[in-house]
């Protein structure tokens, strides 16, 4: 018996067994047709589900056929390895990263050739460091995919450490936590939302077995941005609810709570719920009064700097379009996108401002903040700013018949999701 034999005699459909693991239902097939094998953070829930040990498990997977190198759940669409794409190519650029801006970090190429080598040898501190660089990667990158070859290859290491880890395991369950969400904020980047959300899932199911509420709730969290994507406010609002309770059980010196909050305030927007949202805002508001050391650049980057901007967003959602310019405006002008450094939350800020003259059916409005946008995201290739730029189309209404905001919706349209 195979293992697409054993998933129908438990009466399992591969979309089912997808939706049971967290995994795209294209997986399930590679896996039933030996393209790929699950990694290790899969197998143990794969044998789970299928009511076999784990040698039973190997037993059932086919032989891997020829395909080329397999890839860690989260990534069946979108990035495909070059020919030249191997495990030397990938190291180097590890150290690359590491070592090509001083506004980056400060180690030398030995220090950097030290930390891979304790990543390869499974040390979790060592892990847990590169985590942190490569969060620090990931949020100075004008081009987020840029990323994912190296956050590839961390999550293999990092299985296989895990795999063949004795005694204590919590510090390496807490790294893999951690960069699987870094593994789906990539994919959210990029568009590849079930990718995104089976990243987050694994992130959540690892923060669990490790007890760690923080890591859990802000897991959750992202997840429910997949959610508020497709419009799914609601059920964003009810995973948000647990986060927050998560959150509420975690380390109070930590800005968990907070950051949570400011999630929740965007799916009542989504809600049309201006007094719920109103109070998310003001409970996000009070991050203001912990330390510096309530965040940690990585997975936990709230500190507060953004609740202007998110504010305006709020408001142009729940249509009070005065008070939405009024801050928005302020924020471009003498707040933290002052400077123009962040693409994607000046992106951001722009298709608000286009949104709002759209719904004033002011065209010359729409086409003059609509256009510095589009800029942006052609600069930097961010999926992000590219949804919100085509959100936007939706709001044209009767505006849409002047020719200016008619040639930026044609200009919107060729845009390539990264």
């Amino acid at each position: 018996m195979g293992l697409a034999e054993r998933r129908k005699a438990l009466g399992y459909s591969q979309e089912e067994l997808a939706e049971l693991l967290g995994v795209d239902r294209t997986t399930i097939g590679r896996w039933e047709s030996g393209r790929s094998k699950p990694q290790p953070l899969q197998r143990r829930s794969l044998a789970s589900a299928l009511e076999a040990d784990l040698q039973q498990l190997d037993a059932l997977l086919p032989a891997p056929k020829a395909v080329g190198r397999e890839e860690p759940t989260g990534y069946e669409s979108g990035y495909r390895p070059s020919a030249g794409d191997n495990d030397e190519m990938i190291r180097r650029e590890f150290l690359r990263i590491l070592t090509v801006s001083g506004a980056l970090t400060t180690m030398s190429v030995d220090e950097a050739e030290a930390l891979a080598d304790g990543v390869r040898k499974g040390v979790p501190a060592d892990f847990a460091r590169m985590n942190s660089h490569l969060w620090q990667v990931y949020q100075m990158a004008r081009s987020k995919g840029s990323v994912h070859p190296v956050v590839r290859d961390q999550l293999r290491t990092l299985s296989e450490a895990l795999e063949a880890r004795r005694g204590n395991s919590r510090p390496l369950l807490d790294a893999a936590a951690d960069l699987f969400q870094l593994a789906g904020e990539v994919a959210f980047d990029g568009s590849r939302y079930a990718d995104a959300a089976a990243s987050y899932s694994i992130a959540a199911s690892l923060s669990k077995d490790a007890g760690h509420f923080d890591l859990w709730a802000c897991s959750l969290a992202r997840h429910a941005y997949v959610d508020m994507s497709d419009d799914r406010h609601r059920h964003a609002a009810q995973i948000l609810a647990l986060a927050a309770e998560l959150a509420g059980r975690g380390d109070s010196a930590l800005a968990t709570r907070y950051w949570v909050a400011s999630v929740q305030a965007e799916a009542y927007a989504g809600l049309g719920d201006l007094a719920a949202c109103e109070r998310a805002l003001d409970r996000a508001e009070e991050v203001s009064g912990l330390s510096p050391d309530g965040v940690n650049g990585g997975w936990l980057r709230f500190d507060g700097t953004r609740l202007a901007e998110e504010r305006g967003a709020r408001y142009t959602r729940l249509g009070r379009l005065d008070l939405a310019e009024e801050t928005l405006k302020g924020v471009l002008k003498h707040g933290a996108l002052a400077s123009g450094r962040s693409y994607r939350r000046r992106g951001a800020v722009l298709t608000d401002l286009a949104a709002i003259g759209a719904k004033r059916h002011n065209a010359e409005q729409v086409t003059a903040y609509g256009r510095e946008a589009l800029e942006l995201a052609r600069a930097s290739s961010s999926g992000y700013v590219v949804r919100r730029l085509r959100s936007l189309c939706d709001e044209f209404g009767p505006v849409s018949r002047d020719h200016r905001v008619a040639g930026l919706r044609a200009e919107i349209a060729a845009l390539r999701t990264p």
